[in-house]
């Protein structure tokens, strides 16, 4: 089991920047590749940023491109979100995930069905 726990969401103008973190515990968090998702209302779960277990490999979606950073850190057990230029169509709960696959194999970086372990969330808001 892994437990993952996602803080540093919240309300913020349009233009900022937020950095999510997802702390893990439980089985040993360098096993893992990392996600993060996100799901505003009505609206499906999409795909946000992963990065490998080392964190020597990132991907992101084209819609967050060059302005969010995925990054982690094994000694802390955590990975981060470094969200920047933020819009309006930010606004979501931002999950963070985790799964073991072979990273090279790059469908499974952003389908929500190759990450078996998932936060509770955290609120986003960007105001215009």
């Amino acid at each position: 089991q892994v437990q993952l726990v996602e803080s540093g969401g919240g309300l913020v103008q349009a233009g900022g920047s937020l950095r999510l973190s997802c702390a893990a515990s439980g089985r040993t968090f360098s096993n893992y590749n990392m996600g993060w998702f996100r799901q505003a209302p009505g609206k499906e779960r999409e795909f946000v940023a992963s990065i490998n277990w080392s964190g020597a490999s990132t991907y992101y979606a084209d819609s967050v491109k060059g302005r969010f950073t995925i990054s982690r850190d094994n000694a802390k057990n955590t990975v981060y979100l470094q969200m920047n230029s933020l819009k309006p169509e930010d606004t979501a709960v931002y999950y963070c995930a985790a799964g073991r696959w072979d990273y090279n194999r790059a469908y499974y970086r952003q389908a929500a069905g190759s990450y078996g372990y998932w936060g509770q969330g955290t609120q986003v808001t960007v105001s215009s």
